[in-house]
């Protein structure tokens, strides 16, 4: 087993209202299959990309609905040290939602970062999952955060998991995009939100082999593409999407390697 790192976005779960149709949906979008997965103690769908998994299925609960939360994706953030990481986070002015400890699997902090966009820490028992190479099709290309304190959460994620600046540029109204990574990988951007952005929050981008293929699917499987492919900078395409229970997800299209 190797040291965990710092900072690796490494599982990502779909949280939704028909855990049974997701497949469906996913698998005719970005090409994933699934696998049952049952050490946990409780059943658990996993989200395969070939051989590799790469995130789960869950049902949002009947509390979260309640509260007002939509379907939507959830990233894990590794770290070595999860106690640690949600310490830190509430002294940086986040919440911890939760902690917990799953059989066989590791230790998990559900935190709300200071501006409102939530993710998880995750402290693996066995090796981290993901890699730190460049992102390959069917994986998560990009992790986007939109807040209304750009500045603040890039203060806050940086102290928090190390991550380090690789490029900025300016996105007008907006303001300024940043862009972190680790392990001299490029891993996402943090900005401001526009007309044209979702809610606040994490968005991911999945890497796909042809993103027109892809948002022609995400039609015919009844989701909804809110943004339609446009290039980047660098040349690739990114196209904005919602899932056919609302959660919002992204394409991306680069050159083959």
């Amino acid at each position: 087993m190797g040291e965990t790192p710092r900072g690796r976005f490494c599982w990502y779960d779909l949280m939704t209202t028909a855990p049974d149709d997701a497949p469906e949906f996913y698998g005719a979008v970005t090409g994933w299959g699934t696998a049952p997965f049952d050490g946990a103690g409780k059943p658990y769908t996993m989200w395969m990309n070939g051989e590799a998994p790469i995130g789960g299925i869950m049902q949002l609960s009947a509390e979260a609905i309640d509260m007002g939360a939509p379907p939507h994706w959830l990233a894990y953030v590794s770290t070595p040290d999860v106690k640690g990481t949600a310490r830190r986070a509430r002294e940086l002015g986040a919440t911890v939602m939760a902690e917990m400890d799953i059989p066989t699997v590791g230790s998990v902090a559900m935190i709300r970062d200071p501006f409102g966009a939530v993710f998880a820490a995750f402290q693996p028992i066995d090796d981290t999952p993901g890699h730190d190479g460049p992102p390959r099709v069917g994986e998560v290309a990009w992790n986007e955060l939109i807040t209304d304190d750009p500045s603040g959460a890039w203060a806050f994620y940086t102290d928090l998991f190390g991550w380090d600046q690789t490029g900025e540029m300016d996105m007008g109204e907006v303001g300024l995009y940043r862009m972190f990574g680790r392990a001299e990988q490029p891993r996402g951007g943090m900005m401001g939100r526009g007309p044209r952005t979702p809610a606040l929050d994490w968005v991911f981008y999945i890497r796909v082999a042809d993103i027109h293929e892809a948002v022609d699917a995400v039609r015919s499987a009844g989701g909804e593409v809110w943004n339609e492919p446009m290039e980047i900078p660098g040349g690739d395409l990114v196209a904005h999407c919602r899932d056919s229970q609302g959660a919002v997800f992204a394409l991306h299209y680069s050159e083959p390697d």
